[in-house]
């Protein structure tokens, strides 16, 4: 395996980024990078990020969250950020994601009564993780996610992005989280989203994350992903839904999580303002929202 390591000097002086790096093996001969913030012995926030961004996207909700006692646990996923990018989309495998996210937690981190935040990738890995490990979480926050098992078609919508992923010369990272969230990025923070890709190559993972998305019965992701679903379907912990009202990808999502996950009943689920992206344009609401539950 071919792996792409981005040079330091790309994260140098990122506008309300001062965080310290810090690396693990997770397999396959790879490095993950993760912030770590707030007291060791506070209670566990796992922020995950998707596609195509990185742990840049909590920079708003880490400060919060931490001064609320917690510890704040930001990954970046292989592929992205600071962790290491296999050179070759064939690398890049739905299993494979879920793997090297539970070296890092549990085998790494030995996290245990983790609150979850998921969007976007980051709740088709996370919520894959909940399935699998379900006593290492005590709650799970969802907000424009999903868990897809293949069994409906896909929307016109989101195969023109498969298409666009595989076809254009250039897959604009920066441009395309400032043109899905609700508030205009400075061009210091689009340029942020663009230093984990110094050139194209280092964007396998990146283009292969929307071919990852099960589309079909038959895809090797379905089964795991409908096994996740049986341990979801009988989730009574809490189970908070804060999704956006301005993303056309996932509106509607929390619904079949409210409908189908027994720990959504009672909670004070939310919509708040924003486009996909919704830590860029509501971090601090989602933060207090996660601290209200955690202290709630």
């Amino acid at each position: 395996m071919e792996v792409l390591r981005t040079p330091d000097e790309r994260f140098s002086a990122l506008p309300d980024w001062p965080y310290e790096p810090r690396y693990a093996e997770v397999g396959d001969g790879l490095r993950a990078h993760y912030v770590d913030e707030g007291p060791r012995d506070g209670e566990p926030v796992l922020l995950l990020h998707g596609e195509p961004t990185w742990g840049y996207l909590y920079r708003h909700m880490i400060p919060p969250l931490a001064a609320a006692g917690l510890r704040v646990v930001v990954p970046d996923l292989i592929g992205f950020g600071r962790s290491d990018k296999p050179a070759a989309q064939a690398d890049y495998t739905y299993a494979r994601h879920v793997e090297w996210m539970r070296a890092l937690l549990f085998d790494h981190l030995s996290l245990s009564g983790v609150t979850l935040f998921g969007q976007d990738w980051g709740g088709l890995i996370g919520l894959r993780l909940v399935g699998e490990h379900p006593d290492r979480f005590a709650r799970v926050v969802a907000g424009n996610t999903f868990l897809p098992t293949g069994d409906h078609e896909p929307s016109e919508a989101f195969l023109a992005w498969q298409r666009f992923s595989q076809e254009t010369p250039e897959f604009p990272i920066g441009r395309i989280v400032n043109g899905a969230s609700k508030r205009e990025l400075s061009e210091a923070e689009v340029a942020a989203y663009d230093a984990p890709f110094p050139e194209e190559s280092y964007k396998a993972g990146a283009r292969r994350f929307p071919m990852l998305v099960p589309t079909s019965p038959e895809d090797p992701a379905a089964e795991d992903n409908r096994k996740a679903w049986e341990t979801l379907s009988a989730w009574d912990k809490p189970f908070l839904c804060t999704f956006s009202d301005g993303d056309p990808i996932t509106a509607g999502g929390d619904r079949v999580f409210r409908k189908l996950v027994p720990g959504t009943a009672g909670m004070a689920h939310r919509t708040v303002s924003g486009g996909h992206f919704l830590q860029e344009d509501s971090g601090p609401e989602l933060a207090a929202a996660i601290v209200e539950l955690i202290s709630g």
